[in-house]
């Protein structure tokens, strides 16, 4: 019995300074994937909108209308003079589990970019959507995401019809417009709701009071 015990004594010795090395290790590792998400998304949301300088936070504002698409953050994105746009940062299910991804809508309501941010969907496959050297339109060398810019909220964005499909992966393509289409809509439905007008109309915008809280430039 007295050996018993003392091995169960051991053994929780033994578990309790595992528990505690893991608790550890992940409180160095997760700020460390934390800066790592934001830099990637910094870059990504700099790659969509150019001349982008700051932004503001909308993510109060923003709601999806799909139960299965998420939106984790939103942004109003700014150059120096004037509003750029809306990117949205949403995540729904795809065919290999979740993914996230970066959609920017312009003040004209068109798309001016996507980026995936995390796919799980299986290699070679429906994991070309996140591959910058696989094309859709190999003419044009324009990829899953790429062929999204430019495109308005009114069309269609039906896979195989207006939007074109990665090859033998047509649930990965569906599952992502689904996402990207959720999204544009609701930058779109945040822009026609709030004060902000095209730079060209007058030169200078504002969001709509209340609606958003500043975070600073990049």
């Amino acid at each position: 019995m007295k050996g018993n015990l003392r091995l169960g004594v051991v053994l929780a010795i033994f578990a309790a300074v595992g528990c505690s090395s893991l608790a550890v290790v992940y409180s160095i590792t997760e700020s460390a994937i934390q800066a790592q998400t934001q830099k990637a998304l910094s870059a990504s949301l700099q790659e969509i909108f150019p001349d982008s300088t700051s932004s503001e936070d909308i993510s109060s504002a923003v709601s999806s209308s799909i139960a299965g698409v998420k939106f984790e953050q939103a942004f109003l994105v700014k150059s120096e003079l004037a509003p750029l746009g809306v990117a949205i940062k949403a995540a729904g299910s795809s065919y290999g589990g979740p993914a996230r991804l970066l959609i920017g809508v312009s003040l004209n309501r068109s798309i001016a970019g996507v980026r995936v941010l995390e796919l799980n969907d299986t290699a070679g496959l429906g994991a070309n959507a996140k591959n910058p050297g696989y094309f859709v339109k190999k003419a044009e060398k324009i990829t899953f995401p790429g062929q999204f810019a430019g495109k308005f909220i009114t069309d269609p964005f039906e896979v195989k019809k207006d939007v074109v499909a990665i090859t033998a992966s047509t649930i990965t393509s569906k599952a992502l417009t689904g996402i990207i289409k959720t999204a544009a809509e609701a930058a779109a439905l945040w822009l026609e709701n709030s004060t902000v007008v095209a730079p060209a109309q007058t030169g200078q915008a504002a969001a709509a009071p209340g609606s958003a809280v500043a975070t600073g430039g990049k």
